[in-house]
C-alpha cells in the first residue's frame, strides 16, 4: 500500500447546486438518463431545489448552453445527458465529436466538473441497454463523476 496522502471525493452532494443538461432528441432514452442522474444526486443529499434541468433540442445544442451554465457562476457542477443514436449518413459523427469537444472545453475553460452522460449508440437496443437496464444507467454514472470531481476540487 502506499504511505502517501490521498486526495478522493466524497460522494455527498449537500449544499452543491448543480444543473443538468439534457437533449430532448431520442427523450424516451434521455428521460431515464435524467431520472437517474437526479435520482442518485437526490440520495447523496442534493435537495431537489438545488437542481436546475434545461432541455435542449439535441446533442449538438448542449455545449453553447452548458458554457452559458457554466459562465454564470450559479453552478457547482453540470451534468449533460443525450442520447445520439448512428443512421445511415456521417451526421452522428459530427454531432457526437463536436458535442464532447465542446463539453469538454466548457469544463477546462471554466474549471468546472462536468459530468458526461452523452449516449453514442449504434442502435436503440445499445440505447436502452445503457439507460438503466444491461448495463446500468450512464446518467447515474455521468452524476456521480461529476460530484466526486466536484469534491476533489475542493480539496485542491
Amino acid at each position: 500500500m502506499y504511505h502517501i496522502k490521498t486526495v478522493e471525493g466524497q460522494l455527498d452532494s449537500k449544499g452543491l447546486k448543480i444543473a443538468l443538461v439534457a437533449g430532448r432528441f431520442n427523450d424516451i432514452i434521455v428521460d431515464r438518463l435524467v431520472g437517474g442522474a437526479v435520482d442518485y444526486l437526490h440520495r447523496h443529499g442534493c435537495e431537489k431545489e438545488n437542481m436546475t434541468l434545461i432541455k435542449v433540442p439535441g446533442a449538438f445544442e448542449i455545449p453553447v448552453v452548458t458554457k452559458k451554465l457554466a459562465e454564470s457562476g450559479k453552478y457547482d457542477g453540470i451534468v449533460v445527458l443525450g442520447a445520439v443514436i448512428r443512421g445511415a449518413t456521417p451526421h452522428f459523427d459530427y454531432v457526437c465529436n463536436e458535442c464532447a469537444k465542446g463539453v469538454a472545453q466548457v469544463s477546462m475553460d471554466n474549471d468546472l466538473p462536468i459530468g458526461f452522460g452523452l449516449l453514442t449508440c449504434d442502435t436503440i437496443d445499445q440505447a436502452v441497454e445503457r439507460a438503466g437496464s444491461k448495463a446500468g444507467n450512464k446518467g447515474v454514472e455521468a452524476a456521480s463523476a461529476m460530484l466526486e470531481t466536484v469534491r476533489v476540487l475542493q480539496q485542491i
